[in-house]
């Protein structure tokens, strides 16, 4: 996979790579626009069933390597290159506890999803096959899961939660004019008094999850001369919400305080909990897998069904240069998620 440049967009080929692996265990599959999907053996459509999703795509190679970012090396104990950490651990576990359940009667059935363009959020991942009209929507064959494990590099630990993302463009309207008669209307003071009050407005609805709502400033621009009073002027707004609020009334809270005019990038990027009755949760518990709140967003965001965020890696490695992953952090990945699976199936029958 190491060895297979899978930009999102781009997962054709290393879809093919997974898909041969596939078949070579034995796994009937289905390439769906370059998603792999796998039932077990026994699937009975009368049963609940557990998704395992991991993604097949990657980020782009950043400048910093200083290694081939396409070479996963020859060292037993750790595989380097992109895509090994985030998410090729998680792929290849999952695979192979999938593998391990395969033939066996279950009182859940297991499902094997292995998705495209999560980086990006793409239309033809996850964000499809989850969507009101998408592949499991469809009745094609394939059941909407009742809950889902997200492969992402967390040290094997559980996320429960986890923010979403809001980006906003502001622009402020000024009237342009010569600086040094003093005319025209500042668009960069219009703009600088909106960042301040978005800087200063206390979002009142606290998480006992993440916290609170976090915001951050992070992109101005204004001015094309020095003499020149600017009449425009656009800043960009990271938001990082919890599940308190939706995208949309974070965006309508924010609008009322502000001169300029906030525009969403998108309303999709919304943040997820695990249900606080879900049969996730005791499972993880059972096994004294600690949980945490996620900073990061992942196609959880696009999955309606209740989950948790859990694979092998570190997310501190992910989209970085030299990215690795140690080979005892999968096979600790492979062992974990048998034992959760084998926990929760327990749960389920409770």
């Amino acid at each position: 996979m190491v060895r297979i440049p899978s930009l999102s967009g781009e997962e054709e080929a290393v879809a093919a790579c997974v898909g041969a692996a596939l078949d070579s265990f034995g796994i009937p599959y289905e390439n769906v626009r370059s998603n792999l999907l796998a039932l077990n053996q026994h699937f009975d459509p009368g049963k609940p069933t557990l998704a395992l999703d991991a993604h097949l795509d990657t980020v782009p190679v950043n400048n910093g390597y200083t290694r081939d970012p396409f070479d996963p090396g020859c060292n037993p104990d750790i595989v380097y290159g992109l895509g090994s950490n985030d998410d090729g651990g998680s792929v290849v576990s999952m695979i192979a506890a999938f593998r391990h359940f395969f033939e066996r009667e279950m009182p859940v059935n297991l499902m094997l999803i292995l998705s495209r363009e999560e980086e990006v959020s793409g239309p033809d991942g996850t964000r499809w096959l989850f969507a009101p009209d998408g592949l499991f929507a469809s009745g094609g064959g394939y059941p909407m899961p009742r809950w889902v494990i997200v492969g992402e590099p967390t040290g094997m630990q559980a996320a429960t939660s986890e923010r979403g993302l809001l980006v906003l463009d502001g622009e402020a309207q000024g009237v342009s004019g010569h600086a040094a008669r003093g005319e025209g209307v500042n668009a960069l003071y219009i703009a600088l008094d909106d960042i301040a009050a978005l800087k200063a407005h206390p979002f009142t609805r606290h998480s006992p999850l993440m916290g609170d709502v976090r915001l951050s400033v992070t992109q101005i621009e204004a001015g094309r001369a020095h003499n020149v009073i600017p009449d425009r002027c656009r800043f960009v707004v990271d938001i990082r919400p919890t599940e308190q609020y939706t995208n949309a009334e974070i965006l309508d809270e924010l609008q009322a305080l502000c001169r300029s005019r906030l525009t969403a990038r998108n309303l999709l990027n919304r943040s997820t909990a695990t249900r606080t009755a879900s049969p996730l949760l005791p499972a993880a518990q059972a096994l004294s897998i600690p949980t945490y709140s996620s900073p990061t967003t992942s196609d959880w965001m696009r999955i309606p069904c209740d989950a948790v965020k859990m694979g092998p890696g570190e997310s501190s490695r992910s989209h970085k240069a030299d990215e690795f992953i140690l080979t005892r952090e999968i096979a600790e990945g492979i062992d974990r998620y048998i034992a959760f699976i084998e926990t929760f199936y327990g749960n389920t029958l409770e």
